[in-house]
């Protein structure tokens, strides 16, 4: 334990030291966040913001490589920095161009499913991942080589999607995605996992201490795409997905919000919800503040992980 302790330790100091280095950087270089001009007042007064903090997280991705370069460890940093460059992108086209919609849709689901195929064909000799969907200890439901393939893809790309939703308030996906590394942490039989859990725990916590309201800095997609591809990931490598609903279920809900609003309004030309995703909801429909929303959701993550460690030791 203090071995995996050691990393997430010194990651946690390093991001702490040097993200007001990062954040006087972006500010110096003007690369910060435009707002959606449909927003509501409260978040028009964050235009400026610098953008791109995520790119602390790379502290704890070269720790975690200063202590293991271990096939599985060289393959978790690897999905990391594939969907972290992803989310660099559009984050540097929307901060240059002052542009909120960023690179084009099109074009990052084409990163995200080149990106996703190549892993999987390196992740499925590495892990020895086989095609068979875990539901209890005595109970597989097998797929066809070739379906499973397709489903996985589609998970993948899609829940690193919904995760990216998640990151649209100050602190709410660091806070909602802590429990979820834990989980993984806590039932991995890897070494090299739990120590990449760890090191994502530690450099979050320290992000947070600039991102909780009122934030200083923004995540950016730098940050929140590499989480949920990694988060994807491991979901896939420990074979869980069947818990992925209870254990995501801050991220789909983001995801199903806006999917169930376009549909709505498409049908209807009225809106079901005030504004999307969901989190947007809340503040503007009951007037919750910014950091009771961010609480509710993490407790609700918190919920979720500690529902699926049960499910996971009793049935798995």
């Amino acid at each position: 334990m203090l071995l995996q302790l050691t990393p997430a330790f010194i990651t946690f100091l390093l991001t702490v030291s040097l993200a007001p280095l990062i954040i006087f950087t972006l500010k110096k270089l003007k690369l910060t966040q435009p707002i959606r001009v449909e927003l509501p007042a409260d978040h028009q007064e964050k235009k400026g913001t610098p953008l791109m903090l995520g790119s602390v997280f790379f502290v704890g991705i070269f720790v975690a490589l200063y202590f293991s370069t271990s096939p599985i460890m060289l393959f978790l940093v690897g999905t990391f920095i594939l969907f972290s460059f992803i989310g660099f992108l559009d984050d540097f086209w929307k901060a240059s161009k002052q542009d909120p919609a960023g690179v084009s849709g099109k074009t990052k689901l084409k990163f995200q499913f080149a990106f996703t195929i190549l892993l999987l064909y390196v992740g499925i000799d590495l892990f020895d991942i086989d095609t068979s969907i875990r539901v209890t200890e005595s109970l597989n439901i097998v797929l066809p080589y070739f379906i499973y393939l397709i489903l996985v893809t589609l998970f993948i790309v899609g829940t690193a999607n919904a995760i990216n939703f998640t990151d649209g308030m100050d602190g709410l996906l660091g806070m909602v995605a802590i429990p979820t590394y834990f989980f993984f942490f806590v039932i991995s039989e890897y070494t090299e996992v739990k120590v990449f859990c760890l090191v994502m725990i530690a450099t979050i916590l320290g992000f947070l201490i600039y991102n909780l309201y009122p934030a200083k800095a923004f995540m950016g997609d730098t940050g929140s795409l590499a989480i949920g591809g990694s988060l994807s990931f491991l979901a896939i490598i420990e074979n869980v997905e069947i818990l992925i609903p209870v254990l995501f279920i801050i991220y789909l809900a983001e995801q199903l919000s806006v999917i169930i609003q376009v549909a709505y309004f498409k049908r209807t030309k009225k809106k079901l919800f005030r504004f999307t995703p969901i989190h947007y909801h809340y503040g503007i429909k009951y007037g919750w503040s910014e950091n009771i929303i961010v609480t509710v959701f993490a407790m609700v993550s918190w919920a979720a992980c500690a529902i699926c460690l049960v499910y996971y030791e009793v049935l798995m």
